[in-house]
């Protein structure tokens, strides 16, 4: 089984978006032991991240597939509350050790 390990760095890019979403870039790692990050420990993962960088409980996050463990790798997932569903961009920055290191960007703005 994957483990999480810590967050390699943080940075709160913008405050509340309404009053439960506080839109952020942070990122994140995961021991994968395989060339995929799969999809139900990457949508775990992002949402810890998130949850860890803004303080507070951050809306379930929804990712279309796996992500392919290799530097450049990107995928679109979504967060959705209360003021409509953002885009979540998660790329991949390195993979050492068996170990994706990735960042995350919330888009500034709901989808239309």
């Amino acid at each position: 089984m994957n483990r999480f390990k810590s967050v390699r760095k943080a940075l709160v890019i913008s405050s509340a978006v309404a009053a439960s979403v506080v839109l952020a870039a942070c990122g994140g790692s995961v021991s994968v032991g395989t060339e995929t990050v799969n999809q139900d420990e990457l949508q775990t993962n992002v949402q810890e991240q998130l949850t860890k960088t803004v303080g507070k409980e951050a809306p379930p996050i929804s990712c279309p597939d796996k992500l392919n463990a290799e530097v450049g790798a990107t995928t679109t997932c979504t967060l959705t509350d209360s003021t409509g569903t953002y885009d979540v961009t998660v790329k991949v920055t390195s993979v050492e050790d068996g170990t994706a290191q990735f960042d995350i960007q919330v888009a500034a703005r709901p989808n239309s």
